[in-house]
């Protein structure tokens, strides 16, 4: 689609996007938008910082995709295992990962988690624990973590968790022999040809990505080409919660191999989807307790949602804290990714009622274009 014609029909979600940038809602944005099988949109606006000389964002432009790692490593590879019968959802966490349980009282709740509770954020553990103030390194950030008391029965209370997500990635890798980045690049980035896509980018490829934030309070330099999460950052930079860094374009692919599963078709370009239609169904399904927006570790449209007023009630998706998310409407066969740096240069409040404010009348805008 030339500028032209991307401008005509979206005119008024590139407009927004450009009056956010103007408010300081985020620096510069790159976003797209795949609908029956076509990339219908993709392009970008403004800088990598507010800044006249700053790099200008490119609709290639890698990110730090923040949270968005929890459904595009994270949950898509306990997909593939599920998908492959190498991963029981009703498996006791305490199974894979024995320090959860060890030293805990026979009748603690932490015995009672199940794999489907950390997908669900409803395993009872806290949602954020700033783990990396105390703990130093890897193995004392993860015992932290290990040891964290819960704080409901597992399915009484939907809490969106890092902390389990953390454990979820770690059980993941007991399950799978080997460390989840390595897995999730061979199973899944690599086969779909998401290049760009990675956790840890090596220091040269730092300058062409945007950076997240002046860190004065724990690293004390800019964060730029590596993961703005603390927690993420004392394991190393790869975790179940965080630490992916990817693009528009592997986006709109990665939410394509979906919409592909769920249509029983092959994936563009030939060979058969990763995921099954009855696997999508699974982990697209809303959990405990009632009014739960939370799927296996997707999130589904709800009252307010980021994803606006016209994704159907049959759409997953995802938010990252670094003002990224990606939603699949999985009835329509339309997916949209946004991508931004909105905590640049200092996660201030501005930004995250901003960020709140642009992303549903964003998403609708493109909806209303589509129509």
């Amino acid at each position: 689609m030339s500028a032209s014609q991307m401008e005509q029909r979206f005119g008024a979600a590139l407009r927004l996007l450009s009056e956010a940038i103007g408010a300081h809602a985020f620096p510069g944005c790159a976003f797209g938008v795949a609908a029956a099988g076509r990339i219908v949109l993709q392009g970008a606006l403004g800088r990598f910082a507010y800044d006249d000389a700053a790099p200008l964002v490119e609709p290639g432009t890698v990110f730090d995709i923040a949270s968005v790692t929890k459904v595009a490593a994270t949950t898509a590879a306990a997909m593939l295992l599920f998908e492959r019968g190498r991963l029981d959802l009703d498996m006791p966490v305490g199974d894979l990962l024995a320090g959860f349980v060890v030293g805990r009282p026979a009748g603690s709740p932490a015995r009672r988690v199940r794999i489907r509770h950390l997908l669900a954020h409803n395993s009872g553990l806290p949602g954020y624990v700033e783990l990396f103030r105390t703990a130093k390194t890897p193995r004392a950030l993860l015992r932290a973590c290990l040891e964290l008391p819960l704080e409901t029965e597992p399915g009484e209370r939907a809490e969106y968790s890092d902390p389990g997500f953390i454990l979820l990635g770690k059980a993941l890798e007991v399950a799978i022999g080997e460390p989840l980045h390595l897995f999730a690049h061979r199973e899944i980035f690599r086969p779909l040809g998401l290049h760009a896509t990675q956790f840890c980018p090596p220091p040269d490829m730092r300058p062409a990505i945007p950076p997240t934030e002046e860190d004065a309070g724990f690293r004390h330099r800019r964060i730029q080409g590596e993961v703005q999460d603390e927690n993420a950052s004392v394991l190393g930079g790869a975790a179940g919660h965080a630490g992916l860094f990817s693009n528009v374009p592997d986006l709109l692919r990665f939410a394509q191999e979906i919409l592909s599963g769920w249509r029983n078709e092959d994936r563009p370009g030939g060979g058969a989807a990763l995921f099954s239609r009855a696997t999508i169904a699974t982990f697209a399904e809303r959990q405990q307790p009632a009014g739960s927006s939370r799927a296996l570790g997707w999130d589904t449209p709800s009252e307010n949602s980021s994803s606006g007023n016209y994704f159907s009630r049959n759409s997953i998706g995802h938010l990252g804290y670094s003002g990224c998310s990606l939603w699949i409407d999985l009835d329509a066969a339309i997916a949209v990714a946004l991508l931004t740096n909105r905590t640049w240069p200092d996660r201030s409040e501005h930004s995250s009622r901003l960020i709140r404010q642009v992303r549903p009348a964003f998403h609708n805008a493109v909806r209303e274009a589509l129509a």
